[in-house]
């Protein structure tokens, strides 16, 4: 790791003796077994519009969640107040929650076989000391890069940008405490376009570990200005079934939706349409998905889950075959497995990709819908029932023809998932969800 400030390591030392006494305390109160994660943060956010500052915000905030057990009896607190008095006090009160729930075979702390006792360096820590004055100028910069791109751009939302830094401390009574530190920097800009009656919005950003990883701030205000006015002057098309691309950007969304289906929670609850389904065909037989919570600086990295427990690479998909369900210690108990490490999300998963870019994928598509931006909340993952708003570019002959607006797309996720045909090698990085664009043979496309 590159030599970072001389006292993140001592604010960890610190920060781990707290929970220990916090967790000694537990004990004190009768506790037979519990659990403590502190995290600190700070950080400077800026945002500006037409080059006037609209925010400044410096902040350090901290948190302590706890959960303690009396045999199997459970309770939690949290607080955000990190003083000795209000760390005690939060022990206490989840002590007196715990004397009054039901007992519960499941509860209780991860196994002590499951947990990461030495977490590996991941190399996420790049803080930077990027000052109130650099950033505003940075942010007007990508304004008037997106005003100077067409003079269509009109008007500004905004563009903003943040640094932050911080760090992770999880401790229980298995003789568990370990921690590391993290950064996060990113740069977003949202400009507005008109021609003749026609409004458009749209935008663009970037975000790393590192400052030094982050695009040119004008190449942001470019891109939004860029996306911008490629919206201008949308049609609608008629109500038909076609092949349907999801564009990168917005094809981590459909992969979103599998996390969630077969999260142990859902599964458990038996409230998802992948009940029963690990060992069989989900998806398309050339969809493989693997997660790598090791990736050095990604986004998505993390030496251990919520719980302590160690990450580690895992196929989710193979070869289009469920692998997997995704759990946290509890749903694994109650499905009968050991624990996944998902307490708290997923970790840089990776589906694999053709050799196509984006525009060789709507040459392969032929004729349909490239959709670019989704709107609404209409998945059922209970059920799988699909339905959203949408706009974005509408291909036939294998070119992008026009743009798209106020269309709705629906499916089902059973279908949407087996359907689909080929990923892109445009993969957005951008996120937990590490994906090139989606092409999907046949969608229902409701027009005018």
């Amino acid at each position: 790791m590159q030599v970072t400030q001389p006292t993140i390591w001592q604010e960890i030392d610190e920060v781990k003796q707290a929970v220990a006494e916090v967790l000694a305390h537990a004990k004190q109160l009768g506790a037979s077994t519990a659990e403590a994660s502190m995290s600190r943060t700070k950080g400077l956010s800026v945002e500006t519009r037409h080059g006037e500052v609209e925010t400044v915000e410096f902040n350090q905030d901290g948190g302590l969640g706890i959960s303690l057990y009396f045999g199997q009896r459970k309770g939690s607190a949290s607080t955000a107040d990190l003083s000795p008095q209000a760390l005690r006090r939060t022990v206490e009160a989840a002590a007196d929650i715990a004397r009054y729930t039901s007992e519960d075979p499941h509860a209780g702390l991860a196994d002590a076989s499951w947990l990461e006792m030495s977490p590996p360096d991941l190399d996420l820590f790049y803080p930077d000391s990027i000052g109130t004055d650099e950033a505003i100028a940075l942010c007007a910069s990508s304004e008037e890069a997106a005003f100077a791109t067409d003079k269509r751009i009109t008007n500004s939302e905004g563009a903003s940008f943040s640094t932050h830094q911080g760090l992770k401390v999880y401790g229980n009574s298995h003789g568990q405490l370990v921690g590391y530190p993290s950064s996060r920097h990113s740069f977003s800009c949202v400009v507005i376009g008109e021609d003749g009656d026609d409004m458009q919005r749209d935008y663009s950003f970037t975000v790393a570990r590192q400052y030094s990883q982050l695009l040119d701030p004008k190449q942001i205000g470019r891109e939004a200005a860029l996306e911008t006015v490629a919206r201008l002057n949308a049609r609608k098309i008629a109500t038909q079934k076609v092949p349907v691309i999801f564009r990168a950007d917005i094809a981590s969304s459909l992969f979103g939706h599998l996390v969630s289906a077969i999260g142990g929670g859902a599964i458990y609850r038996n409230s998802s349409f992948l009940v029963g389904k690990v060992g069989q065909q989900i998806m398309a037989p050339g969809i493989t998905i693997v997660e790598q919570p090791h990736l050095k600086q990604a986004l998505a990295s993390s030496p251990f889950d919520g719980e302590g427990v160690k990450t580690r690479d895992l196929a989710v998909i193979e070869q289009g075959v469920l692998a997997t369900y995704l759990t946290s210690t509890y749903s694994a108990r109650k499905l009968g497995m050991v624990s996944t490490g998902h307490a708290g999300g997923i970790h840089n998963w990776l589906v694999s990709h053709g050799d196509e870019d984006l525009l060789q994928l709507c040459r392969t598509m032929g004729k349909g819908l490239l959709v670019t931006e989704l709107m609404g909340q209409g998945v059922n993952t209970v059920t799988g029932d699909y339905s959203r708003g949408a706009a974005g570019f509408w291909v036939e002959n294998g070119e992008i023809q026009f743009p798209v607006s106020e269309v709705t797309i629906a499916g089902n996720l059973k279908d949407m998932l087996m359907n689909i045909s080929a990923v892109g090698n445009d993969i957005d990085r951008r996120g937990g969800v590490l994906t090139g664009s989606v092409l999907i043979n046949q969608m229902q496309v409701a027009g005018s």
